[in-house]
């Protein structure tokens, strides 16, 4: 093997790795709370969360490359505070890959933490729905979310 595959091949695992990580921390809470909340203005974050899914990846590219950028506000705030910039640096690779994968994560906890999910015990209530048991039955889907960045 070459430097560059073996290079290429870490920074792939390690992008993979992080993002799994970072869409368990954001993605459970995040359905638990569109599965649980009544608030009406629900559906707004529903749709942002779903983005990804109905804008092509090249579109959703350019907008995180102009949103990222030297000349945004993030891009700005982002290079004022570490000293480098967003884009192409692996922090930005991490934060385009979190969000193309958002949605991959998000829906199937949702739909596991709906009330009859099969990972459900009858009877019990929100509170204690996040269990280790209920942990071990949504993996798959936190694995799915996190293999996005390999392809």
């Amino acid at each position: 093997m070459t430097v560059d595959l073996v290079a290429g091949r870490s920074l792939a695992e390690a992008s993979a790795a992080a993002t799994t990580a970072i869409l368990l921390v954001l993605g459970l809470p995040a359905a638990w709370w569109l599965t649980t909340t009544r608030w009406r203005g629900k559906f707004l974050i529903e749709a942002v969360v779903a983005l990804p899914l109905v804008l092509p990846p090249t579109v959703l590219g350019f907008y995180l490359l102009v949103a990222m950028g030297p000349r945004s506000p993030l891009g700005r705030l982002f290079e004022g505070v570490t000293g480098s910039r967003l884009p192409f640096s692996f922090t930005g690779l991490l934060l385009a890959s979190v969000l193309y994968s958002l949605p991959f994560a998000v829906q199937p906890f949702a739909a596991a933490f709906a009330p009859g999910a099969p990972a459900t015990p009858r009877g019990v209530g929100h509170a204690r729905r996040l269990s280790p048991l209920d942990v071990s039955s949504r993996r798959p889907a936190a694995l799915r979310a996190g293999d996005r960045p390999l392809g």
